[in-house]
């Protein structure tokens, strides 16, 4: 089915880690046309910066004295998403372990998250076609009047299966407990939590192939645009 000529439409997908939404989101994209932003690795980008650059991690007012220094640009294709910092590309740089490790603390200091929705809502904005979003607030503060909200969920269990096939070697008990205490630092902070959106679809991704997930979402922003 061809959109040409439809109403962009805007996709917040939002959900933990671990629980397909890159995939998803990239395949959905992909699939309809549209744009793509993975909100996830504009935080982590941020986090590069500072860890590059000696900021203390540690210390918000600090974080938040230099988070509009960094450059941050962030390719939409959904075949071949970019992210580059200060004209660097750090797409493989913001997955080590010292970023992931570090990207809550960044990711709750306010100025940070300002910076990073104001980019989050011009991209948007500027998507010709509309455009698939996923984070964690995408539905609840960056896009509120998304066109369709999708919250995905999952086990633990399953998340932290699916997230050590990814890291490879990485052991699933220890990956568990990182997603439940990333979890917690990420929907208890005060600026714009980790949340389900009150109009947003929840799909539970525990018994469902990656297959099944794409297939559904899909479907939902199908039926969504044949309402508009």
């Amino acid at each position: 089915m061809e959109y040409g000529a439809a109403q962009p439409v805007i996709v917040a997908i939002d959900g933990p880690s671990g629980t397909g939404k890159s995939s998803t989101s990239k395949a959905v994209a992909a699939q309809l046309g549209l744009s793509y932003l993975d909100t996830g690795a504009q935080y982590r980008a941020i986090t590069w910066w500072m860890v590059t650059n000696g900021i203390d991690i540690e210390d918000p007012t600090a974080i938040a004295a230099v988070a509009g220094k960094p450059e941050i640009i962030s390719g939409t294709d959904p075949a071949a998403p970019t992210i580059t910092v200060d004209g660097t590309d750090v797409a493989g740089p913001i997955r080590t372990q010292e970023v992931t490790s570090k990207v809550s603390a960044v990711s709750a200091v306010p100025e940070v998250r300002t910076r990073i929705t104001e980019l989050q809502r011009s991209l948007a904005a500027s998507a010709g076609n509309g455009i698939v979003v996923e984070g964690r607030d995408i539905g609840t503060t960056v896009l509120p009047h998304a066109d369709l909200k999708v919250f995905l969920t999952a086990s633990p269990e399953a998340r932290a299966a699916r997230r050590s096939g990814e890291l490879k070697s990485a052991d699933v008990h220890t990956t568990r407990e990182a997603l439940i205490k990333r979890d917690a630092a990420d929907s208890s902070r005060k600026t714009s939590p980790l949340a389900k959106a009150d109009d947003a679809v929840e799909v539970d991704t525990t018994e469902l192939t990656l297959a099944q997930v794409i297939e559904c979402v899909v479907t939902l922003v199908e039926e969504k645009r044949v309402a508009e």
